[in-house]
């Protein structure tokens, strides 16, 4: 991966930037308040509901996310229950903030097992402990706090001199200046922030402070700061422009522009106070595209498709020459359709850059765009079209030179089941396919029939770990082509009109089978949603001698539906057999609790995503939240 020019900052540039820097992450001043730039900040009592709120979270079972009333961007820094004691402490204080007095026993004036030690300041006029003052508190009297003030039955260890070295070093040739660039970029990056700053706090202050410690680490610290950048709300957006602009050698290190967190009403309750401000506009964003040219990935989402019109969208696909991948997450308003509508005709290149592309949802945009843009990507690996208007002749348009792992079919409508097969079958591009997802909502549509799914199971590659057959109609003998299958998948999400002992036999041997022969499963999630109504007899397949039976591992997750998820929640057959119930917005799950350490869940296929049964590719590895999180786990289809 090309890492871009090298960055030179002139001096004059290291203070300046340092502490605008630094200023930029204040609160809002008293003039912004007046002006009306900046609205007053949510709180936990009056905040509304934010799909920022969508957070995955590491708890002992899978599947665990926090949704709170109000963004976690927002929450109130005073609740935190860790107290630094070095806040609190006078300058003076230190560990051996007091003197001390040993009192030797009259019998043994040698002794230091049977004397006395005594606060200096207080041998002549000891008060008691509760007076002794320790790190900046009172009453204290943890051994810790004795040995502070060195009132433990031994003597302080002798300091070691200091090595002469260390004393005559000179600066910037310390140990950590001397690693490599990338050595101290990877140490530099455990301090970054994975949730995106709010207007209320400082923004990444250890890194802040890293900009003041040298050279060699301030240009270290400011590869950290800028390459990924995270955008939750405009003024945000103002201040990264406005670092830009007065510094353009920052805009060659950004890498990254992330509006997945983006909120417009986090800030302004009403979209007049947003177009007064003007801080993020199609023209804004257009000079901030032209400001990072070494640009890789920008993730945009429904909440800023009003700014994207056709200038940015003519950069985007024809003036950066590096971006790799690209997301419009929901992308439907009329004025992001005529943008694309007005670029179909342009003269576009014979090829594009892009590699990882996601138009998921994006519901309203002509079978055209894709028709002329997708036999352009011809290093295509990701490609989210979920719900969009993809045509057969724009799926088999894709190049062959193109290496497919990721690919999302959800609920397109203009496919038809013997092109995708077909597709599936013979298309180079798709010969080592990790994630499949050709699910369908059955409701209004139907993808693959009783025979589609008997073609298309036996062709699926090796390489498979995830697989959505959600949807399509399905028979017991297909259970037979799923089981080879279920030796790499580790996501199944089956279609309906299957048994109850056909959804067992994925789990257990036939009678007829040999025993010894049989491999046993890698099946970690299965998606049994489709099943509702009592199209399952639900007693049958989560007995103790089926589904939630130990034989069932490593199965850590079964989705369900909604009213078969009621039923189960209250099961105490469900608690007993060692499995917990848990929703997030409009689906739910059954859970393994581990015997021991649980499975996070991070894979490198998921790129990110700590936990199972994603319904949206990413096209950036990066940790899931904001309304990626909302599309990926907490939605329908």
């Amino acid at each position: 991966m090309d890492p871009g020019p090298t960055v030179s900052l002139p001096q004059s540039v290291d203070g300046r930037l340092t502490e605008e820097l630094i200023k930029a992450n204040q609160s809002p001043t008293a003039d912004e308040e007046m002006s009306g730039a900046v609205s007053p900040q949510p709180t936990s009592s009056s905040g509304r509901a934010s799909f920022s709120s969508v957070r995955e979270v590491d708890d002992d079972i899978a599947q665990a996310f926090s949704s709170t009333k109000v963004s976690s961007y927002f929450r109130d820094e005073t609740d935190t229950a860790v107290v630094d004691d070095s806040s609190s402490r006078p300058p003076s204080a230190s560990v051996d903030m007091a003197e001390t007095l040993f009192v030797p026993p009259v019998t043994q004036p040698h002794s230091k097992l049977h004397g006395c030690w005594f606060p200096a300041v207080a041998a002549d006029n000891f008060q008691g402990w509760k007076q002794i003052g320790v790190r900046g508190k009172q009453a204290s009297r943890s051994y810790g706090d004795l040995q502070a003030l060195r009132m433990v039955w031994s003597t302080p260890s002798p300091k070691k001199p200091k090595d002469p070295v260390e004393v005559q070093r000179t600066p910037g040739d310390s140990p950590l200046e001397r690693l490599p660039m990338e050595i101290k970029n990877q140490i530099i990056d455990h301090l970054v922030l994975d949730v995106p700053p709010d207007g209320l706090a400082s923004r990444n202050a250890d890194l802040m402070a890293m900009l003041l410690t040298s050279r060699a680490l301030h240009s270290a610290t400011l590869n950290a700061l800028y390459r990924n950048i995270t955008i939750p709300h405009s003024r945000i957006f103002r201040k990264f422009l406005a670092h830009l602009s007065q510094n353009p050698e920052l805009g060659t290190i950004v890498r990254r522009l992330d509006f997945s967190h983006f909120n417009p009403t986090s800030l302004f309750t009403t979209a007049s106070e947003r177009a007064t401000t003007r801080n993020l506009t199609h023209e804004t964003l257009l000079q901030c595209l032209e400001l990072t040219p070494y640009l890789r990935e920008f993730l945009a989402q429904e909440y800023v498709d009003e700014d994207i019109d056709v200038h940015v969208l003519r950069k985007l696909f024809f003036g950066m020459d590096r971006l790799q991948g690209l997301d419009f997450c929901a992308c439907s308003s009329a004025g992001f359709k005529a943008a694309f509508e007005s670029i179909v005709s342009d003269d576009w290149p014979h090829t594009l850059p892009i590699t990882r592309l996601s138009l998921h949802r994006c519901i309203n945009l002509p079978s055209t765009i894709y028709e002329t843009l997708l036999p352009r990507l011809t290093n295509l690996t990701h490609l989210d079209v979920a719900g969009t208007r993809i045509t057969d002749t724009a799926l088999m348009s894709i190049p062959h030179t193109a290496r497919i792992t990721h690919l999302n079919l959800a609920k397109c409508k203009l496919l038809s089941s013997a092109v995708v097969i077909d597709f599936l079958t013979n298309h180079p591009a798709v010969k080592n396919l990790v994630y499949l997802s050709v699910a369908t909502d059955f409701r209004s549509y139907e993808l693959l029939d009783e025979d589609d799914v008997t073609r298309l199971l036996p062709i699926l590659p090796s390489t498979l770990r995830s697989l959505s057959l959600k949807g399509s109609r399905m028979n017991s003998s297909h259970i037979n082509l799923l089981r080879p299958l279920t030796k790499h998948l580790e996501e199944l999400s089956m279609g309906r009109r299957l048994k109850t002992e056909d959804i067992n036999r994925l789990f257990l041997p036939d009678e007829d089978m040999d025993q010894v022969d049989w491999v046993p499963h890698t099946l970690k999630y299965i998606d049994l949603s489709d099943y509702i109504a009592g199209s399952l007899n639900l007693p049958a397949l989560f007995s103790n001698s089926s589904l939630l039976n130990r034989h069932s591992a490593p199965l850590e997750v079964v989705e369900m539906a909604d009213d078969a998820y009621t039923r189960l929640s209250r099961s105490p057959t469900t608690t007993r057999s060692g499995w917990t119930a848990t929703d997030f917005g409009s689906r739910a799950w059954l859970v393994r609790r581990p015997d021991g350490a649980r499975d996070l869940g991070f894979r490198d296929w998921k790129m990110g995503a700590a936990f199972w049964g994603m319904r949206k590719v990413p096209v950036a590895f990066a940790n899931v939240g904001g309304m990626y999180g909302s599309y990926m786990f907490k939605r329908h289809l």
